[in-house]
Order: structure tokens, then C-alpha cells, then sequence
């Protein structure tokens, strides 16, 4: 190991290239990318794209939630005009008719 090795500017260097390394380690072995199911450029490029969003679903699964996941919408005018008014909101938009 050399002294560079030491310096906190080479191990921030070196944890971007370990990241994409790993994510490149992961397509070609976890998911078998060294050999495409289809041939022509358009559909390798299309498999590829699709694997990386199936990858980034799963990564995304294995987050942990969130405190403050969405904040509520605000009330439409609509609803407000109701709400002035002391009326109920209904559940639904749609039993308004019936």
C-alpha cells in the first residue's frame, strides 16, 4: 500500500470507483449481462435499461421507510369551499351524481 493510499483525496476517489465497480460486478454476475437474451444493438440496449430500473426497484425495496415520507396534499378549492360552508365532503367525486 503506498502512501497515496493513505490520503483522504485517493480513498474518496476510491470509494466512487469501488461503488461502480460493485453495481458493474452485480450486473454481470448477479444478473447475467455478459450474455443478452436478444441481438441487434436496440434490443441489448432496451434489456439493459430494463434490468438497471428492475435493480434500482430492488434497491429501493430494501430501504428502510421514512419518518416523513409525503406530506398531505392541500385541500382544492372545492373542498375548501365546503369546509367554509360546514358542508361534508364526500368520499368520492363520483357519488356526487347519485
Amino acid at each position: 500500500m503506498s502512501t497515496e493510499q493513505q490520503t483522504p483525496e485517493w480513498k474518496a476517489r476510491y470509494a466512487i470507483r469501488s461503488g461502480v465497480e460493485g453495481t458493474v460486478n452485480e450486473f454481470a454476475h448477479g444478473h447475467g449481462m455478459r450474455r443478452c437474451r436478444y441481438r441487434g444493438q436496440g434490443k441489448v440496449h432496451i434489456q439493459h435499461v430494463l434490468t438497471a430500473i428492475a435493480v434500482n426497484i430492488e434497491r429501493l425495496s430494501r430501504l428502510p421507510p421514512t419518518e416523513d415520507a409525503c406530506a398531505p396534499r392541500r385541500p382544492t378549492a372545492f373542498q375548501n369551499y365546503l369546509d367554509q360552508r360546514e358542508l361534508p365532503r364526500p368520499k368520492s367525486w363520483r357519488t356526487l351524481g347519485t
